[in-house]
Protein backbone atom coordinates (compact mmCIF):
# COMPACT_ATOMS: atom_id res chain seq x y z
CA UNK A 1 0.00 0.00 0.00
CA UNK A 2 2.82 2.42 1.28
CA UNK A 3 4.72 1.49 -2.32
CA UNK A 4 1.47 2.31 -4.19
CA UNK A 5 0.83 5.40 -2.19
CA UNK A 6 4.78 6.49 -3.19
CA UNK A 7 4.06 5.68 -6.86
CA UNK A 8 1.45 7.82 -6.96
CA UNK A 9 2.88 10.54 -5.21
CA UNK A 10 5.36 10.40 -7.60
CA UNK A 11 3.38 10.26 -10.65
CA UNK A 12 1.12 12.93 -9.53
CA UNK A 13 4.84 15.49 -9.12
CA UNK A 14 5.58 14.42 -12.63
CA UNK A 15 2.87 15.27 -14.02
CA UNK A 16 2.82 18.46 -11.73
CA UNK A 17 6.23 19.37 -13.49
CA UNK A 18 4.98 18.70 -16.67
CA UNK A 19 2.17 21.04 -16.58
CA UNK A 20 4.61 23.79 -15.25
CA UNK A 21 7.02 22.96 -17.81
CA UNK A 22 3.47 23.60 -20.33
CA UNK A 23 2.73 26.65 -18.30
CA UNK A 24 6.33 27.91 -19.13
CA UNK A 25 5.79 27.63 -22.88
CA UNK A 26 2.77 29.87 -23.07
CA UNK A 27 2.64 33.75 -22.78
CA UNK A 28 -0.15 36.10 -22.95
CA UNK A 29 -0.37 39.73 -23.82
CA UNK A 30 -3.12 42.11 -25.08
CA UNK A 31 -3.58 42.95 -28.49
CA UNK A 32 -2.77 46.60 -27.05
CA UNK A 33 0.55 45.42 -26.02
CA UNK A 34 1.35 42.77 -28.98
CA UNK A 35 0.77 45.63 -31.42
CA UNK A 36 3.06 48.22 -29.00
CA UNK A 37 5.73 46.19 -29.58
CA UNK A 38 5.37 45.61 -33.43
CA UNK A 39 5.59 49.66 -33.82
CA UNK A 40 8.10 49.56 -31.63
CA UNK A 41 10.28 47.31 -33.80
CA UNK A 42 9.51 49.31 -36.85
CA UNK A 43 9.86 52.60 -35.43
CA UNK A 44 13.03 52.16 -33.93
CA UNK A 45 14.90 49.92 -37.10
CA UNK A 46 13.99 53.43 -39.00
CA UNK A 47 15.41 55.61 -36.40
CA UNK A 48 18.66 53.37 -36.26
CA UNK A 49 19.10 53.80 -39.66
CA UNK A 50 18.90 57.21 -39.51
CA UNK A 51 20.84 57.96 -36.92
CA UNK A 52 23.65 55.90 -38.59
CA UNK A 53 23.05 57.37 -42.31
CA UNK A 54 25.86 59.78 -42.51
CA UNK A 55 28.79 57.35 -41.47
CA UNK A 56 27.99 54.61 -43.74
CA UNK A 57 30.41 52.68 -44.45
CA UNK A 58 32.86 55.53 -43.87
CA UNK A 59 35.01 53.84 -40.74
CA UNK A 60 36.36 50.92 -42.12
CA UNK A 61 38.11 48.93 -39.80
CA UNK A 62 38.20 51.28 -37.77
CA UNK A 63 35.53 52.72 -34.68
CA UNK A 64 33.81 56.13 -35.29
CA UNK A 65 36.11 58.44 -32.78
CA UNK A 66 34.56 59.84 -29.48
CA UNK A 67 35.80 63.50 -31.03
CA UNK A 68 33.13 62.91 -33.86
CA UNK A 69 29.81 63.85 -33.47
CA UNK A 70 26.91 62.32 -34.44
CA UNK A 71 23.85 64.46 -34.54
CA UNK A 72 20.27 63.59 -34.27
CA UNK A 73 18.81 67.24 -35.44
CA UNK A 74 15.25 68.16 -35.89
CA UNK A 75 13.77 67.03 -39.36
CA UNK A 76 16.87 64.48 -39.47
CA UNK A 77 14.47 61.75 -41.00
CA UNK A 78 12.35 63.86 -43.18
CA UNK A 79 15.77 64.95 -44.82
CA UNK A 80 16.59 61.24 -45.96
CA UNK A 81 12.82 61.08 -47.00
CA UNK A 82 13.28 63.80 -49.35
CA UNK A 83 16.93 63.97 -50.08
CA UNK A 84 18.36 60.44 -50.24
CA UNK A 85 15.64 57.80 -50.04
CA UNK A 86 17.76 54.72 -50.99
CA UNK A 87 19.51 55.07 -46.99
CA UNK A 88 16.17 53.14 -46.49
CA UNK A 89 17.22 50.02 -48.36
CA UNK A 90 16.99 47.62 -45.35
CA UNK A 91 13.46 48.68 -45.02
CA UNK A 92 11.89 48.96 -48.51
CA UNK A 93 13.50 45.24 -48.75
CA UNK A 94 11.91 43.93 -45.90
CA UNK A 95 8.37 45.77 -47.01
CA UNK A 96 8.85 44.08 -50.43
CA UNK A 97 8.09 40.71 -48.12
CA UNK A 98 5.66 41.41 -45.99
CA UNK A 99 3.62 42.97 -49.13
CA UNK A 100 3.86 39.74 -50.45
CA UNK A 101 2.43 38.24 -47.48
CA UNK A 102 -0.20 40.56 -47.38
CA UNK A 103 -1.09 39.52 -50.99
CA UNK A 104 -0.39 36.25 -51.36
CA UNK A 105 -0.79 34.98 -47.42
CA UNK A 106 0.99 33.02 -45.12
CA UNK A 107 2.12 30.41 -47.53
CA UNK A 108 3.52 32.61 -50.41
CA UNK A 109 5.88 30.97 -52.81
CA UNK A 110 9.32 31.35 -52.69
CA UNK A 111 9.61 32.58 -56.66
CA UNK A 112 6.62 35.36 -55.21
CA UNK A 113 9.56 36.62 -53.24
CA UNK A 114 12.11 36.38 -55.64
CA UNK A 115 10.50 37.77 -58.58
CA UNK A 116 9.24 40.57 -56.03
CA UNK A 117 12.21 41.84 -54.98
CA UNK A 118 13.98 41.52 -58.64
CA UNK A 119 11.80 43.29 -60.66
CA UNK A 120 11.57 46.00 -58.10
CA UNK A 121 12.55 49.90 -59.23
CA UNK A 122 14.94 50.06 -56.46
CA UNK A 123 18.53 49.76 -56.86
CA UNK A 124 20.48 46.80 -54.99
CA UNK A 125 24.22 46.08 -54.27
CA UNK A 126 26.07 42.84 -53.36
CA UNK A 127 24.38 39.39 -52.74
CA UNK A 128 20.56 41.04 -53.41
CA UNK A 129 22.21 42.63 -56.79
CA UNK A 130 23.60 39.48 -57.93
CA UNK A 131 20.55 37.60 -56.46
CA UNK A 132 18.39 39.85 -58.57
CA UNK A 133 20.41 39.48 -61.75
CA UNK A 134 20.22 35.51 -61.26
CA UNK A 135 16.82 35.71 -60.85
CA UNK A 136 16.03 37.62 -64.49
CA UNK A 137 18.53 35.43 -66.04
CA UNK A 138 16.36 32.03 -64.82
CA UNK A 139 18.74 31.00 -61.56
CA UNK A 140 16.45 30.84 -59.08
CA UNK A 141 15.84 30.31 -55.61
CA UNK A 142 17.99 29.10 -53.65
CA UNK A 143 20.90 29.03 -56.30
CA UNK A 144 20.52 32.53 -56.71
CA UNK A 145 21.64 33.15 -53.39
CA UNK A 146 24.45 29.89 -53.02
CA UNK A 147 28.03 31.03 -52.99
CA UNK A 148 28.58 29.31 -56.57
CA UNK A 149 26.44 31.62 -58.08
CA UNK A 150 26.94 34.75 -55.75
CA UNK A 151 30.01 35.89 -54.70
CA UNK A 152 28.55 37.43 -51.95
CA UNK A 153 26.22 35.31 -50.44
CA UNK A 154 28.14 36.03 -46.85
CA UNK A 155 27.10 39.47 -47.24
CA UNK A 156 24.91 40.87 -44.61
CA UNK A 157 22.02 41.43 -46.77
CA UNK A 158 19.35 39.51 -45.38
CA UNK A 159 20.50 40.39 -42.06
CA UNK A 160 19.67 43.47 -42.66
CA UNK A 161 15.83 42.68 -44.42
CA UNK A 162 14.67 39.35 -42.03
CA UNK A 163 13.12 41.99 -39.50
CA UNK A 164 9.81 41.45 -41.00
CA UNK A 165 10.13 37.32 -39.86
CA UNK A 166 10.29 37.82 -36.18
CA UNK A 167 8.39 40.89 -35.82
CA UNK A 168 5.66 38.45 -37.60
CA UNK A 169 6.40 35.40 -35.02
CA UNK A 170 6.33 36.91 -31.75
CA UNK A 171 7.92 34.40 -29.25
CA UNK A 172 8.35 31.43 -32.44
CA UNK A 173 11.55 31.77 -33.13
CA UNK A 174 11.73 28.57 -35.13
CA UNK A 175 8.66 29.92 -37.15
CA UNK A 176 10.97 32.98 -38.23
CA UNK A 177 13.37 30.46 -39.08
CA UNK A 178 11.22 29.00 -41.37
CA UNK A 179 10.86 32.03 -43.08
CA UNK A 180 14.09 32.85 -43.34
CA UNK A 181 14.72 29.65 -44.75
CA UNK A 182 12.28 30.46 -47.23
CA UNK A 183 12.97 34.04 -48.19
CA UNK A 184 16.65 34.27 -46.94
CA UNK A 185 18.29 32.23 -49.46
CA UNK A 186 16.89 33.93 -52.38
CA UNK A 187 19.63 36.37 -51.81
CA UNK A 188 22.18 34.50 -48.89
CA UNK A 189 23.59 31.00 -47.78
CA UNK A 190 25.84 30.55 -44.84
CA UNK A 191 26.79 33.04 -42.70
CA UNK A 192 24.96 35.55 -44.83
CA UNK A 193 21.49 33.55 -44.30
CA UNK A 194 22.45 33.01 -40.61
CA UNK A 195 22.76 36.71 -39.79
CA UNK A 196 18.90 36.87 -41.03
CA UNK A 197 18.17 33.69 -38.90
CA UNK A 198 19.83 35.31 -35.65
CA UNK A 199 18.45 38.60 -36.38
CA UNK A 200 15.19 37.32 -37.05
CA UNK A 201 15.16 35.27 -33.71
CA UNK A 202 16.42 37.84 -31.36
CA UNK A 203 13.37 40.25 -32.76
CA UNK A 204 11.35 36.72 -31.93
CA UNK A 205 12.27 36.21 -28.53
CA UNK A 206 12.47 40.04 -27.87
CA UNK A 207 8.90 39.47 -27.21
CA UNK A 208 8.79 37.36 -24.68
CA UNK A 209 11.29 39.09 -22.25
CA UNK A 210 13.22 42.52 -21.27
CA UNK A 211 16.82 41.19 -20.37
CA UNK A 212 19.50 41.78 -23.77
CA UNK A 213 21.71 39.27 -22.70
CA UNK A 214 18.85 36.48 -22.67
CA UNK A 215 17.67 37.28 -26.43
CA UNK A 216 20.92 37.35 -27.72
CA UNK A 217 21.65 33.63 -25.89
CA UNK A 218 18.62 31.96 -26.98
CA UNK A 219 18.66 33.31 -30.01
CA UNK A 220 21.99 32.03 -31.20
CA UNK A 221 20.96 28.72 -30.14
CA UNK A 222 19.03 28.81 -33.75
CA UNK A 223 23.01 28.85 -35.34
CA UNK A 224 24.45 25.86 -35.79
CA UNK A 225 27.48 25.81 -33.18
CA UNK A 226 29.96 24.60 -35.83
CA UNK A 227 29.48 27.38 -38.02
CA UNK A 228 31.91 30.26 -38.08
CA UNK A 229 29.19 32.62 -37.28
CA UNK A 230 27.79 30.89 -34.49
CA UNK A 231 31.77 31.01 -32.95
CA UNK A 232 32.18 35.11 -33.29
CA UNK A 233 28.96 35.95 -31.95
CA UNK A 234 29.43 33.22 -28.81
CA UNK A 235 33.46 35.05 -28.44
CA UNK A 236 31.51 38.57 -28.33
CA UNK A 237 29.40 37.07 -25.85
CA UNK A 238 32.55 35.76 -23.31
CA UNK A 239 34.46 38.83 -24.10
CA UNK A 240 31.30 41.10 -22.50
CA UNK A 241 31.57 38.55 -19.68
CA UNK A 242 35.15 39.44 -19.37
CA UNK A 243 34.76 43.37 -19.87
CA UNK A 244 31.21 44.43 -19.46
CA UNK A 245 32.26 47.83 -18.94
CA UNK A 246 35.11 48.19 -22.04
CA UNK A 247 33.10 47.75 -25.42
CA UNK A 248 36.20 49.01 -27.31
CA UNK A 249 38.25 46.33 -26.22
CA UNK A 250 35.52 43.40 -27.11
CA UNK A 251 35.65 45.65 -30.65
CA UNK A 252 38.99 45.65 -30.83
CA UNK A 253 39.27 41.58 -30.70
CA UNK A 254 36.61 41.18 -32.65
CA UNK A 255 38.68 43.32 -34.91
CA UNK A 256 41.84 40.78 -34.64
CA UNK A 257 40.18 37.67 -34.82
CA UNK A 258 36.98 38.33 -37.31
CA UNK A 259 37.46 40.89 -39.15
CA UNK A 260 39.00 38.49 -42.33
CA UNK A 261 36.57 39.01 -45.43
CA UNK A 262 36.75 35.91 -47.67
CA UNK A 263 33.79 35.62 -49.75
CA UNK A 264 32.89 39.37 -50.73
CA UNK A 265 34.93 41.03 -54.23
CA UNK A 266 35.04 44.18 -52.91
CA UNK A 267 35.79 43.18 -49.28
CA UNK A 268 38.31 40.59 -49.76
CA UNK A 269 41.97 41.74 -48.43
CA UNK A 270 40.51 44.99 -48.01
CA UNK A 271 39.33 47.06 -45.45
CA UNK A 272 35.40 47.36 -46.46
CA UNK A 273 33.73 44.44 -44.69
CA UNK A 274 30.38 43.86 -45.38
CA UNK A 275 29.87 40.24 -43.76
CA UNK A 276 27.23 39.32 -41.87
CA UNK A 277 29.39 37.78 -39.04
CA UNK A 278 31.78 40.81 -38.30
CA UNK A 279 28.50 43.09 -38.67
CA UNK A 280 26.48 40.90 -36.16
CA UNK A 281 28.85 41.38 -33.94
CA UNK A 282 28.76 45.04 -33.86
CA UNK A 283 24.85 44.31 -33.53
CA UNK A 284 25.30 42.49 -30.29
CA UNK A 285 28.28 44.89 -29.45
CA UNK A 286 25.37 47.51 -28.96
CA UNK A 287 22.66 45.48 -27.68
CA UNK A 288 25.28 43.86 -24.64
CA UNK A 289 26.85 46.88 -24.07
CA UNK A 290 23.89 49.29 -24.62
CA UNK A 291 22.51 47.85 -21.36
CA UNK A 292 18.86 48.43 -22.55
CA UNK A 293 19.41 52.38 -23.10
CA UNK A 294 17.70 53.14 -26.13
CA UNK A 295 20.49 55.82 -27.04
CA UNK A 296 23.74 54.09 -25.71
CA UNK A 297 22.39 51.13 -27.74
CA UNK A 298 22.72 53.19 -31.30
CA UNK A 299 25.25 54.77 -30.54
CA UNK A 300 27.68 51.96 -29.63
CA UNK A 301 26.79 49.82 -32.78
CA UNK A 302 26.67 53.35 -35.15
CA UNK A 303 30.91 53.39 -33.36
CA UNK A 304 31.66 50.12 -34.64
CA UNK A 305 31.86 51.21 -37.73
CA UNK A 306 31.97 49.26 -41.18
CA UNK A 307 28.01 49.00 -42.36
CA UNK A 308 27.19 51.77 -39.42
CA UNK A 309 23.25 52.77 -40.77
CA UNK A 310 22.10 49.07 -40.84
CA UNK A 311 24.09 48.09 -37.22
CA UNK A 312 22.13 50.34 -35.57
CA UNK A 313 18.74 50.24 -37.11
CA UNK A 314 19.34 46.11 -35.98
CA UNK A 315 20.22 46.63 -32.81
CA UNK A 316 17.40 49.51 -32.00
CA UNK A 317 14.49 47.57 -33.61
CA UNK A 318 15.09 44.80 -30.93
CA UNK A 319 15.45 46.93 -28.58
CA UNK A 320 12.24 48.96 -29.70
CA UNK A 321 10.06 45.47 -29.78
CA UNK A 322 11.30 45.17 -25.95
CA UNK A 323 10.06 48.44 -24.45
CA UNK A 324 7.37 48.86 -27.27
CA UNK A 325 6.31 52.10 -29.76
CA UNK A 326 5.01 53.83 -26.69
CA UNK A 327 8.39 53.55 -24.36
CA UNK A 328 10.91 54.87 -27.18
CA UNK A 329 12.14 58.71 -25.98
CA UNK A 330 10.59 61.33 -27.40
CA UNK A 331 13.76 63.09 -28.40
CA UNK A 332 13.79 59.63 -31.04
CA UNK A 333 9.64 59.33 -31.53
CA UNK A 334 9.78 63.11 -32.53
CA UNK A 335 11.54 62.68 -35.71
CA UNK A 336 9.72 59.80 -36.56
CA UNK A 337 6.37 61.20 -37.07
CA UNK A 338 7.31 63.18 -39.12
CA UNK A 339 7.35 60.80 -41.95
CA UNK A 340 5.48 57.97 -40.06
CA UNK A 341 2.42 58.25 -42.67
CA UNK A 342 4.29 58.78 -45.84
CA UNK A 343 5.53 55.29 -48.02
CA UNK A 344 8.95 54.65 -48.25
CA UNK A 345 10.21 55.23 -52.02
CA UNK A 346 9.95 52.69 -54.75
CA UNK A 347 7.17 50.67 -52.20
CA UNK A 348 3.48 52.41 -51.78
CA UNK A 349 3.96 51.34 -47.63
CA UNK A 350 4.61 53.71 -45.20
CA UNK A 351 5.61 53.36 -41.39
CA UNK A 352 2.08 53.66 -40.11
CA UNK A 353 0.60 50.94 -42.56
CA UNK A 354 3.23 48.66 -41.72
CA UNK A 355 2.46 48.82 -38.36
CA UNK A 356 -1.04 47.07 -39.07
CA UNK A 357 0.42 44.66 -41.72
CA UNK A 358 2.48 42.95 -39.24
CA UNK A 359 0.30 42.89 -36.42
CA UNK A 360 -2.47 41.14 -38.96
CA UNK A 361 0.68 38.67 -40.08
CA UNK A 362 1.47 38.29 -36.46
CA UNK A 363 -2.15 37.05 -35.44
CA UNK A 364 -2.39 34.91 -38.25
CA UNK A 365 1.28 33.15 -37.18
CA UNK A 366 0.13 33.03 -33.26
CA UNK A 367 -3.20 30.98 -34.37
CA UNK A 368 -1.35 29.11 -36.61
CA UNK A 369 1.23 27.63 -34.08
CA UNK A 370 -1.66 26.70 -31.60
CA UNK A 371 -2.07 30.18 -30.03
CA UNK A 372 -5.30 31.63 -28.73
CA UNK A 373 -6.59 34.99 -30.31
CA UNK A 374 -9.19 36.57 -27.78
CA UNK A 375 -11.25 39.58 -28.33
CA UNK A 376 -8.47 41.88 -26.24
CA UNK A 377 -5.44 39.10 -25.29
CA UNK A 378 -3.39 36.88 -27.21
CA UNK A 379 -1.77 33.86 -25.65
CA UNK A 380 0.83 32.46 -27.57
CA UNK A 381 3.01 29.24 -27.65
CA UNK A 382 6.38 29.88 -26.82
CA UNK A 383 8.73 27.84 -29.01
CA UNK A 384 12.18 26.81 -27.47
CA UNK A 385 14.99 27.77 -30.10
CA UNK A 386 16.53 25.16 -32.33
CA UNK A 387 19.33 25.20 -34.67
CA UNK A 388 18.55 25.36 -38.43
CA UNK A 389 20.68 23.40 -40.71
CA UNK A 390 24.36 23.76 -41.16
CA UNK A 391 25.83 24.96 -44.45
CA UNK A 392 29.09 26.71 -45.06
CA UNK A 393 30.10 28.85 -48.32
CA UNK A 394 34.04 28.96 -49.72
CA UNK A 395 34.69 26.61 -47.14
CA UNK A 396 38.25 26.19 -46.44
CA UNK A 397 39.32 28.97 -49.21
CA UNK A 398 41.79 31.09 -48.75
CA UNK A 399 42.53 34.53 -50.66
CA UNK A 400 45.72 33.93 -53.32
CA UNK A 401 46.00 37.49 -54.91
CA UNK A 402 44.68 39.01 -57.24
CA UNK A 403 45.78 41.37 -60.58
CA UNK A 404 44.20 44.96 -61.72
CA UNK A 405 44.16 46.61 -64.80
CA UNK A 406 44.15 44.17 -67.10
CA UNK A 407 41.72 45.04 -70.26
CA UNK A 408 39.47 42.27 -72.21
CA UNK A 409 41.54 39.97 -74.56
CA UNK A 410 44.95 40.87 -73.34
CA UNK A 411 46.94 39.29 -75.66
CA UNK A 412 49.10 36.67 -72.81
CA UNK A 413 47.01 34.30 -70.55
CA UNK A 414 47.26 35.13 -67.16
CA UNK A 415 48.64 33.14 -64.72
CA UNK A 416 47.56 32.09 -61.72
CA UNK A 417 47.65 29.17 -58.87
CA UNK A 418 44.90 27.99 -56.55
CA UNK A 419 41.37 26.71 -56.95
CA UNK A 420 39.05 29.70 -57.83
CA UNK A 421 38.84 33.21 -59.34
CA UNK A 422 35.91 35.79 -59.27
CA UNK A 423 36.41 38.60 -62.34
CA UNK A 424 35.51 41.98 -61.44
CA UNK A 425 33.87 44.61 -63.67
CA UNK A 426 33.21 48.17 -64.00
CA UNK A 427 31.86 50.68 -66.39
CA UNK A 428 32.17 53.76 -67.91
CA UNK A 429 28.54 55.41 -67.92
CA UNK A 430 25.31 53.30 -69.36
CA UNK A 431 24.36 52.54 -72.83
CA UNK A 432 21.36 51.04 -72.30
CA UNK A 433 21.34 48.72 -75.54
CA UNK A 434 24.22 47.38 -75.14
CA UNK A 435 25.19 44.07 -73.56
CA UNK A 436 28.91 42.86 -73.11
CA UNK A 437 29.39 39.46 -74.85
CA UNK A 438 31.66 37.78 -72.53
CA UNK A 439 33.86 34.25 -73.18
CA UNK A 440 35.98 33.31 -70.00
CA UNK A 441 38.74 30.76 -71.29
CA UNK A 442 40.74 28.59 -68.59
CA UNK A 443 43.39 26.04 -69.64
CA UNK A 444 42.28 26.46 -73.32
CA UNK A 445 38.73 25.63 -72.25
CA UNK A 446 35.86 28.40 -72.21
CA UNK A 447 34.45 27.75 -68.91
CA UNK A 448 31.16 30.22 -68.99
CA UNK A 449 29.95 32.81 -71.23
CA UNK A 450 28.78 35.80 -69.67
CA UNK A 451 25.92 38.41 -70.90
CA UNK A 452 26.86 41.59 -69.46
CA UNK A 453 24.30 44.41 -69.77
CA UNK A 454 26.02 48.02 -69.27
CA UNK A 455 22.23 48.94 -67.37
CA UNK A 456 22.82 48.41 -63.69
CA UNK A 457 19.75 46.71 -62.64
CA UNK A 458 20.55 44.25 -65.29
CA UNK A 459 24.73 43.27 -64.68
CA UNK A 460 25.98 41.02 -62.06
CA UNK A 461 27.88 42.92 -59.57
CA UNK A 462 30.77 40.69 -60.84
CA UNK A 463 31.67 39.08 -64.42
CA UNK A 464 32.29 35.55 -63.28
CA UNK A 465 33.28 33.55 -60.50
CA UNK A 466 34.39 29.45 -60.38
CA UNK A 467 35.78 28.26 -57.04
CA UNK A 468 35.85 24.51 -58.27
CA UNK A 469 39.02 24.52 -60.26
CA UNK A 470 41.44 21.86 -59.52
CA UNK A 471 44.24 22.44 -57.55
CA UNK A 472 47.17 23.99 -59.60
CA UNK A 473 48.74 26.19 -61.87
CA UNK A 474 45.76 27.58 -64.65
CA UNK A 475 46.11 29.94 -67.53
CA UNK A 476 43.22 32.74 -68.07
CA UNK A 477 41.79 34.51 -70.49
CA UNK A 478 38.85 36.67 -70.86
CA UNK A 479 37.58 37.85 -73.99
CA UNK A 480 34.78 40.12 -74.90
CA UNK A 481 33.38 39.50 -78.16
CA UNK A 482 31.41 42.13 -79.37
CA UNK A 483 33.94 45.23 -78.14
CA UNK A 484 32.02 47.82 -79.96
CA UNK A 485 30.22 49.26 -76.62
CA UNK A 486 33.72 50.71 -75.68
CA UNK A 487 33.16 51.34 -72.36
CA UNK A 488 32.98 47.76 -70.59
CA UNK A 489 36.21 47.37 -68.47
CA UNK A 490 37.38 44.83 -66.09
CA UNK A 491 37.94 45.31 -63.06
CA UNK A 492 40.14 43.40 -60.17
CA UNK A 493 40.73 39.44 -60.30
CA UNK A 494 40.89 38.07 -57.65
CA UNK A 495 42.49 34.63 -56.65
CA UNK A 496 41.24 31.51 -54.19
CA UNK A 497 43.13 28.51 -53.12
CA UNK A 498 42.87 25.85 -50.37
CA UNK A 499 43.66 26.51 -46.96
Amino acid sequence: MKKRVFLFSMVAIFMLGVQNIQAKKKISMTKTELLNKIKGGWAAQTIGCTYGGPTEFVYQSRMIPDTVRIEWPEGRMAWYYNSFPGLYDDIYMDLTFVDVFERLGLDAPVDSFATAFANAGYSLWHANQAARVNILNGIMPPLSGDWRYNPHADCIDYQIEADFAGLMSPAMPNQASQFSDKIGHIMNYGNGWYGGVFVGAMYSIAFTTDNIETIVNEALKTIPKRSTFYKCISDVIAWHKMYPKDWKKTWQFVQDKWSEDIGCPNGVNDKLNIDASLNSAYVVIGLLYGEGDFAKTLEISTRCGQDSDCNPATAGGILGTVMGYDKIPEIWMSRCREVENRNFSYIPISLNKVYDMSYRHALKVIARNGGRIDSDKVVINVQRPKPVRLEEGFKDLKFAGSVDGIDFNHSEPIEFDGVGLVIGSWYRGEKPNYVGDIEVIIDGKVVGRVKAPQVYRKRLPEIFCKYDLNRGHHKLQVKLLNPEGGDLHMGRISFYDKK
